[in-house]
Formats: C-alpha cells, sequence, structure tokens
C-alpha cells in the first residue's frame, strides 16, 4: 500500500511540479504527517523531491527529475481495454482503482512531453455516460461477481425470470461473456445450444459448476452478441401508422428510437410516422403519448390502442378504492 501511494505522490508531483501538503493529503487521502514523512522516505532514497517552507512554499519535484511513467501495470492496461465504460459501469466492474491509476500515469507523461500549443484534450471535450434516462435497473447479481467464472471459461447454473413469467425457473447456460448496452447489463450465453441473451436485472443467482462451458467452434462474444443484436433489431413484423404533432417527432425519437421506420414530411403541423412492432399488443408503448397521437393503421392496431384507454378510463371514472 505504501509503494503504491510513494507511486501516486510522485505522479502528481510530475504532473504538477508543486503541491502543497494539504493538497497531497486530500489527494492521497491521508494526513499531513503522513505526507511529511512520504517525502522524507522519497528524498532519502535519492528522489530529487523536497518540502518547501514559508508561505509559498509545499513540495516539490525538481525540474529535471523524469520519472518513467509510461510503464503500465496489466489491471491497468485491462482497465483501458474497456474505455468505453462510463464511471458508474467501471465501478459495477471493479476497474475503479485500476482506471484512475492509469489515468495518473497517462497525465504525468502528458505533462512531461515538452509544451507546445496544442488543442484541448479530448477528454476533457467528451463525457460517456451509459447511463439510461430515468432509469436505474438493479441487478441482483453484481458484475464483478461474475468475472471469475467468465474468465476461467465455466459452466453456470442460473436462476433467471423471463420478461414474460412471474417466477424464476433453474437454467445451466454456457456464458460467452457480458454486454453494456444503454445503462443494463446483459449475459449472452448458450442456453442447450441456442443463443439467449440474459438480463442481469432478471438474474437473482448464479453457481460456478466444474465443468467447462461448451461454447460453439470459432463463435466469440463478439459474433454472438452481432447475432443477438440483429435478432432483437429484425423481430419487428407488425407496422403500425400514427399521426403526432410535428413537435412531439424529437420525443417520438426519444421513446421509438428504431422502431421508427418512415416519417412523412409534415403537412398542416402534424406527421405521420410508420413504427414497426414485434406484436400488436406491443402498440401499449404509444399510451405514453396520451392525447397527441392518433393511430390510423391497422384496424387492429386502432381498436387494441381503443380497448387499452376504455379501460384506462373506465379504471379512472371512479375514486381509488
Amino acid at each position: 500500500m505504501k509503494a503504491s501511494r510513494l507511486l501516486h505522490l510522485l505522479l502528481l508531483l510530475q504532473t504538477r511540479q508543486r503541491l502543497t501538503t494539504t493538497e497531497l493529503a486530500a489527494r492521497l487521502e491521508v494526513s499531513r504527517r503522513t505526507v511529511l514523512r512520504d517525502v522524507e522516505a522519497l528524498s532519502t532514497a535519492g528522489v530529487p523531491v523536497y518540502a518547501e517552507r514559508g508561505r509559498n512554499g509545499g513540495i516539490v519535484l525538481l525540474p529535471s527529475a523524469r520519472l518513467s511513467a509510461s510503464h503500465l501495470e496489466p489491471p491497468e492496461l485491462e482497465a483501458l481495454s474497456v474505455a468505453g465504460l462510463d464511471s458508474a459501469l467501471r465501478e459495477r466492474m471493479g476497474l475503479t482503482a485500476a482506471w484512475e491509476s492509469a489515468e495518473r500515469k497517462i497525465a504525468a507523461r502528458q505533462a512531461a512531453a515538452p509544451e507546445s500549443p496544442s488543442p484541448l484534450r479530448l477528454a476533457d471535450l467528451v463525457l460517456v455516460d451509459s447511463t439510461a434516462w430515468f432509469a436505474a435497473p438493479e441487478a441482483a447479481v453484481e458484475v464483478s461477481d461474475l468475472a471469475s467464472p467468465l474468465r476461467h471459461r465455466r459452466r453456470l447454473r442460473i436462476l433467471y425470470r423471463r420478461s414474460a413469467e412471474s417466477q424464476a425457473s433453474t437454467r445451466v447456460v454456457d456464458p460467452y461473456g457480458i454486454v453494456a448496452k444503454s445503462g443494463r447489463w446483459y449475459l449472452v450465453a448458450d442456453d442447450q445450444g441456442d443463443s439467449r441473451l440474459l438480463a442481469l436485472e432478471r438474474l437473482s443467482a448464479f453457481e460456478q459448476l466444474d465443468a467447462p462451458a461448451v461454447l460453439q467452434p470459432g463463435e466469440t462474444l463478439h459474433t454472438r452478441w452481432a447475432v443477438l443484436k440483429k435478432r432483437t433489431e429484425e423481430q419487428d413484423r407488425v407496422s403500425v401508422t400514427i399521426r403526432l404533432p410535428e413537435k412531439g417527432l424529437d420525443l417520438a425519437r426519444r421513446i421509438l428510437g428504431t422502431r421508427i421506420h418512415h416519417v412523412s414530411d409534415a403537412e398542416k403541423g402534424s406527421c405521420v410516422v410508420v413504427v414497426r412492432y414485434p406484436d400488436i399488443e406491443s402498440v401499449r408503448q404509444l399510451l405514453q403519448f396520451g392525447d397527441h397521437i392518433e393511430v390510423l393503421a391497422p384496424e387492429t392496431a386502432r381498436a387494441r390502442i381503443s380497448q387499452l384507454a376504455r379501460d384506462l378510463a373506465d379504471r379512472h371514472s371512479t375514486p381509488a378504492s
């Protein structure tokens, strides 16, 4: 722990060259006395760092010092290899510490480079937040807990509830890995030889078995995910035509996403939109638009929306009991 703290201290100084003991203590989450002891230990070991007294004093690293901060440890390299994860997803994966350590080394390397006019860093201009809007599904199984069986390619016995079921059932699966998609985690696995996309919030328990996972020859997480993603996005077989105000088109795109197949030009302030669903029952989603939407076709979709609206009206026609 002390060795890691000393390296962190040196990386901070290589980035800034001068920091107060108070700043260093806050960054390292230790006392000011511990910072001074660490500086003394480094100085004794021959590192050109020292404490400067006075009003503008602090802990100083000589400008001539150049630390070898470019070497990244295997955990740090692994954290960087999944750079698409945001801070919340990295925390779930248990990668936060390794990521922050790698960031410190990169910052120190950049600070040591010769000064020259350069554009702003992309890291200061681009923020990745994969969390879904207004939703935070809680998974009963932590993503980090799945890391060991997935790394060792072990078969899993899971307790899983399908979306159409009220009770979870036990099944044995052969996992390829996990995918973070729009703020949700999925386990990609073969269930009796058939590829499955299993939402982690409906996976209530798992057990690592002694048997190795039996994966399809030549198949990987990436190839399996590509097939499952295409299957999910192409399963829509029913086209529903709706009319909505032109000003509601942005909201429709946010709610309906890739289900929107076609949008007509606006006419008299309204647009006609074709939405694709796997079945007529899925038109329930359109109730989110309230009285700002009209279902035009097919007639079965109009009838189902009408029935759902009547049921809602009947349910709210009397005071709640």
